[in-house]
């Protein structure tokens, strides 16, 4: 069977609903036919202008918050690219034709966004109910001879509890940003590499999922052990959010203290195995650690359950670092040490550590993943650390975050 063409900017016309269309800077692109009688305004005065410019507060009511409220709303959709629904809003409209004269309103909005191929915020659709007669014609009390009295009086209580859960819905919005701004500091400070500073052959990438609080148990550190030798190493706590970052913080610093005095990563990678076991939020959770020896031109590297990292040859060659893994940290395997292997290589090469934010996606097989990075990888080889850095998260496509959150290291050996 053929499906039918579908004239959707008809059905948008036609929608009974008031519906606006928005740029991501908040100028009106289209109106429905609904919206044009709900607000008394004709195309040509909306088509093309700012919304708050056709849609400005009433400056005779000295307690309108039409603007602040609904811009608050339409810039959580441009961030979170997530719909948000708003509670019951007086909003006065200009009359049309009649400059400085408003008519009281009231309205029930809805903003959704329409992402575009490259996951970003397209258009918004914003979506309102006209509630104005039902607020005007209900007493706020109920009157002895009116029998529907008592239940008009509820839907008036209804709408005044609607308009403090919006209150209060605003000061835990406060709350939240105060503590994601909080966490956020907390978890720069955590993943401060001093050392990093002098590696100029290294590009780190840091990048939480592109709908999480920003907030995430990935990290990656960089610590030199001597004059010929330094240590890589990325790692991925379970979980999102002030916990998990927290965890990430402990582990990072306790994985950066034991390869500091056991410089065989292996041992290092048993010590803070060990020291997870003893926190539950710390369970499963993966790291991969490799130690350059500058001198000797090797890299000795172990994995605690985690995706291996990849050395991309000079020649396009690559070669997947698999050949020591064990379970993830606080997973005892029953021998007495983690294992450790040494692998050669020669400057100019390149060492790519990651994880799994980069590679695995919902549905497909991890190996898909990991042919597209390694595809990547050689075909890009003779790019800087940082141009392939950045190359590898467009080519893997979360150049602007995925589902998961990702850690990054390339090491121009």
């Amino acid at each position: 069977m053929t499906t039918p063409r579908i004239d959707y900017q008809a059905v948008f016309a036609v929608t009974p609903s008031p519906y606006l269309l928005l740029s991501p800077d908040l100028v009106i692109v289209a109106a429905n036919e609904a919206y044009l009688r709900a607000t008394g305004r004709t195309r040509e005065e909306l088509i093309g202008r700012y919304l708050f410019a056709v849609h400005p507060d009433n400056p005779a009511d000295p307690h309108a918050d039409g603007v602040r409220n609904l811009d608050a709303s339409l810039q959580r959709v441009l961030q979170s690219k997530r719909p948000d629904t708003m509670a019951v809003q007086k909003y006065d409209i200009p009359v049309s034709g009649r400059p400085g004269v408003f008519r009281a309103k009231w309205w029930s909005p809805i903003n959704t966004p329409v992402l575009g191929p490259d996951g970003e915020v397209r258009w918004i659709i914003h979506r309102v109910e006209d509630m104005t007669e039902f607020v005007l014609t209900r007493p706020s009390r109920p009157r002895p001879e009116d029998p529907g009295g008592e239940r008009e009086a509820m839907e008036a209580e209804l709408y005044t509890r609607m308009r403090e859960l919006q209150r209060l819905n605003e000061e835990l919005r406060e709350a939240h940003d105060r503590e994601r701004r909080t966490a956020l500091t907390l978890q720069e400070a955590m993943l401060h590499s001093p050392d990093l500073a002098e590696h100029r052959e290294i590009a780190v990438r840091y990048m939480p999922a592109a709908r999480s609080l920003n907030i995430c148990g990935d990290w990656y550190d960089v610590v030199d052990l001597s004059k010929d030798t330094y240590t890589v190493a990325v790692g991925d706590v379970v979980g999102h959010g002030l916990e998990a970052a927290t965890i990430m913080g402990m582990l990072r610093s306790a994985l950066s203290a034991a390869v500091r005095a056991i410089y065989e990563p292996g041992r290092a990678m048993d010590v803070l195995s060990r020291y997870a076991s003893a926190f539950e939020g710390a369970l499963a959770t993966t790291a991969v650690k490799a130690v350059i020896d500058t001198r000797h031109q090797h890299i000795t590297y172990t994995s605690a359950g985690h995706p291996p990292p990849v050395l991309s040859r000079s020649d396009g060659t690559v070669v997947l670092l698999d050949q020591a893994t064990d379970p993830p940290l606080g997973v005892f395997a029953g021998h007495d040490q983690r294992p450790q292997a040494t692998v050669s290589y020669t400057p100019g090469d390149t060492l790519v550590l990651y994880t799994d934010g980069l590679i695995e996606r919902r549905g497909e097989d991890i190996d898909a993943g990991l042919h597209r990075l390694t595809d990547a990888l050689a075909r890009h080889t003779c790019l800087s650390p940082d141009q392939l850095a950045d190359t590898l998260l467009t080519r893997l496509g979360v150049a602007n975050g995925g589902r998961d959150d990702i850690a990054l290291i390339v090491v121009r050996l």
